[in-house]
């Protein structure tokens, strides 16, 4: 038995035409992006590698270079609306340097980061790192001569204490214009 619909002739053969040459397919979920998997991966099998901060500390000389690296070192990187922030500890003499440089900084850290960062803030400190300090030159000793010249020049004053004290600051400054 047929059963009439109630659309008119031609609305139900355009239907028909419309239903014959377009199948209905099965809404699938599109496959989970690649990078979420390989990073689920990669911190099963790399536990050590650590946070991304960690991981930014451990090779920021490689990041950087050397030269940029001796004068800061990454402090944290805080995330907000207008993007991530990269909070880097300068020492005071090298604050104009760097800050001149965060454009160059913020373009390697964010290749190296995996993730774009917005802005370079920067604190002026000292680097929590044990670096050492550049040695004094040692200074040289006296020769004889030199010694009794000194001496000599200090013969007529009579107090001990400021004979002593000169005779220091005079083994001083001959010893540093050596």
């Amino acid at each position: 038995m047929v059963t009439r619909s109630s659309l008119d002739p031609v609305s139900e053969a355009r239907a028909r035409v419309a239903l014959r040459y377009s199948r209905a397919r099965s809404v699938k979920a599109p496959p989970p992006d690649i990078g979420r998997v390989a990073a689920k991966y990669a911190r099963k099998t790399l536990p050590e590698a650590g946070s991304g901060l960690q991981r930014l500390k451990s090779r920021w000389a490689e990041i950087v270079g050397d030269s940029i690296a001796k004068y800061c070192e990454p402090e944290k990187i805080t995330g907000g609306k207008a993007g991530r922030t990269l909070t880097v500890r300068v020492i005071p003499q090298a604050a104009p340097v760097i800050q001149h440089r965060s454009g160059e900084i913020r373009q390697r850290v964010s290749v190296a980061a995996g993730g774009d960062i917005a802005r370079l803030k920067i604190v002026q400190g000292p680097l929590s790192g044990t670096r050492p300090e550049a040695s004094k030159p040692r200074a040289r000793s006296l020769s004889p001569q030199e010694l009794a010249w000194l001496d000599e020049g200090v013969k007529p004053i009579e107090d001990p204490a400021l004979r002593a004290a000169i005779v220091a600051l005079g083994k001083a400054v001959l010893s540093a214009e050596g």
